[in-house]
């Protein structure tokens, strides 16, 4: 800034600095100034000129805490520089690979685990619900079909899947009842007990043979093995019902003692198929009687061997036209009969 008038002094540069704070340094003013001459004017000899100083910086600058935006990426470099960059350590492959096993195994245990919940608890929830529309179809059916007769009409195998009769189980509940299909196979199985093909109708001659799955699926022969001899099994058709009491003595619930020699219950690998021959355990020999044989899985949740029972039809068929709620042996059962 120069000055306007001869005599007037150099103003202080930081005069306007009217909000710095405390700590700033204004700078010290030069002491003894002298005026300054007029353009093409001369210095009196002896005289002292005002000289700026220096601007000095602030000491509120150099704070002594440290900057915590710029220090990690200058010790990252430093640390570079230097070449002590630390080395990220490897863990022993035999350690890798016994944590991997290790998580490996509980995946599949726990696959294993939804597996079973499934097919022990999910499809026994479905084929309960499967086994509802089935009784009302075969029901449907029946009424649609011509009034039973006191004169039953000769049974033919129906199309696989399609159903056959109902099956019933005093002992294992009052309520027990199941829809027998048409086939073996696992698409009939599935959805409840199937009808060997092959093998007799209902009341005819030779050996009626049904199948089930002991665990999952409805679980429809799951306590098979709680039949006792002379226990009623019922067959009920469109047109009648047809009783039959598993083999051996009912006194001393021996399943050996029958005549015919045939055992009420028995125990067989999987490829002992003669049980389910027209005489039970005879293959190729002509029907000495009417029989009824149930199979499934032995032992529970395992398809290692085959449970199988026998039992022979009682007394002659019981037309619906006499007894359309059922004959009396389906008010046996239970623990006391």
């Amino acid at each position: 800034m120069q000055p306007s008038e001869p005599g007037e002094f150099m103003a202080d540069p930081e005069w306007r600095r009217e909000n710095d704070i405390e700590d700033t340094q204004r700078w010290q003013r030069i002491p003894d100034l002298v005026p300054v001459p007029p353009a093409g004017g001369t210095v009196a000899a002896g005289a002292r000129i005002a000289v700026a100083e220096p601007r000095r910086t602030p000491e509120w600058l150099f704070d002594s805490e440290p900057s915590t935006g710029d220090e990690p990426e200058d010790e990252a470099l430093e640390e570079h520089e230097h070449g002590s960059t630390p080395q990220k350590v490897r863990e022993p492959v035999w350690l890798v690979l016994t944590r991997g096993a290790g998580e490996l195994m509980v995946t599949v245990g726990l696959v294993l685990l939804l597996f079973v919940v499934y097919e022990v608890y999910v499809t026994d929830l479905l084929n309960d619900r499967r086994q509802d529309q089935l009784t009302e179809e075969i029901r449907d059916v029946w009424a649609d079909a011509p009034e039973p007769t006191a004169v039953l009409p000769v049974l033919v195998e129906p199309a696989a899947g399609e159903p056959l009769a109902v099956l019933r189980i005093p002992r294992l509940g009052e309520d027990y009842q199941q829809v027998v299909l048409q086939g073996t196979d696992e698409a009939q199985l599935s959805q409840g007990p199937g009808h060997y093909a092959g093998t007799a109708m209902p009341g005819q001659p030779g050996n009626l043979a049904v199948a089930g799955h002991r665990v999952g699926k409805g679980s429809p022969f799951m306590d098979l093995d709680q039949l006792r001899p002379g226990d009623p099994i019922v067959m009920e058709t469109a047109d009648a019902w047809f009783v039959y009491r598993v083999l051996g003595d009912p006194a001393t619930g021996d399943f050996t003692t029958d005549p015919s020699g045939i055992p009420g219950q028995q125990i067989v690998r999987p490829s002992d198929v003669d049980v389910i021959a027209p005489t039970p355990g005879a293959a190729g020999v002509a029907p000495s009687g009417t029989y009824l044989t149930l199979t499934t899985c032995h032992p529970k949740y395992s398809a290692r061997q085959r449970l199988i029972v026998h039992a022979g039809l009682d007394g002659a068929p019981v037309a619906k036209v006499d007894a359309p709620d059922g004959p009396p042996a389906l008010l046996e059962g239970g623990e006391d009969s």
